[in-house]
């Protein structure tokens, strides 16, 4: 048998390789279900009871889409605490420039659920961050690159005002501009504007370290991101109320 007659062999094996991980890693899944549903549900059967009909969730958490950061886990919260909302850069459109899920959610948890608290979070070594510092990467990705537009912003920020010594510092400093520039975005949704002028909402700018899990908050009154460590009043990122 030729080389080239090896070939078409080579690629279905590979083929079916790639359909036994796909298959085990869908197993994986399905097998965490079943645990769930056998062994975790049961302990918390009263707690799905009461919210098989309703919700009333703490805060909204506008989290990146990436796979590493997980709100509940990294909160400890039970179901029914976080109204999440994740998308690739924990992107925050302003209001009226798209009519997206997004938008509609913060819509929904502002009006309806009547949230108080909405915490927008970034995360280090963010791919989406990467990507809008080197925006070659996204020529492929025609509609991630259109998204990612929303943090040109912050992009600006870094490039006129940081003297960065590598990608990595000016990774971490987008990454926190980023977040700021979203709760600026935040802030032009009617909805969020009204509750925030009359103390009934409270905005938030977080940035979780993956390596460490520490948290920093964004505090407007410094203008700069703390420690969020429990030994000091918790940073927030809202004006005072005026109503």
């Amino acid at each position: 048998m030729s080389d080239k007659d090896k070939q078409p062999l080579a690629a279905s094996a590979s083929t079916q390789s790639e359909a036994e991980s796909a298959d085990a890693a869908l197993r994986h899944i399905v097998d965490g279900f079943l645990h769930f549903h056998h062994d975790v549900f049961p302990q918390q059967e009263e707690l799905f009871k009461k919210l098989a009909t309703a919700q009333s969730p703490r805060a909204m958490f506008i989290a990146c889409a990436d796979s590493r950061i997980v709100p509940e886990l990294i909160t400890q919260s039970a179901p029914g605490d976080l109204f999440v909302t994740r998308n690739v850069g924990n992107v925050v459109p302003p209001y009226g420039q798209m009519n997206g899920g997004v938008s509609t959610a913060i819509e929904y948890a502002v009006l309806a659920l009547g949230v108080q608290h909405i915490i927008i979070c970034g995360h280090s070594d963010c791919g989406a961050m990467r990507a809008v510092l080197n925006p070659d990467s996204l020529e492929k990705m025609p509609t991630v690159k259109a998204w990612l537009r929303h943090a040109e912003v912050a992009k600006t920020m870094v490039h006129e005002n940081c003297n960065c010594a590598n990608e990595n510092e000016s990774m971490h400093v987008l990454t926190e501009e980023n977040v700021i520039a979203q709760l600026q975005h935040l802030r032009t949704h009617p909805s969020v504007a009204s509750r925030m002028a009359n103390g009934h909402l409270f905005i938030h700018g977080w940035v979780y370290n993956i390596e460490t899990s520490e948290i920093k908050a964004y505090d407007a009154d410094k203008g700069c991101f703390l420690p969020l460590d429990g030994s000091h009043p918790i940073p927030v990122a809202t004006p005072k109320a005026r109503f």
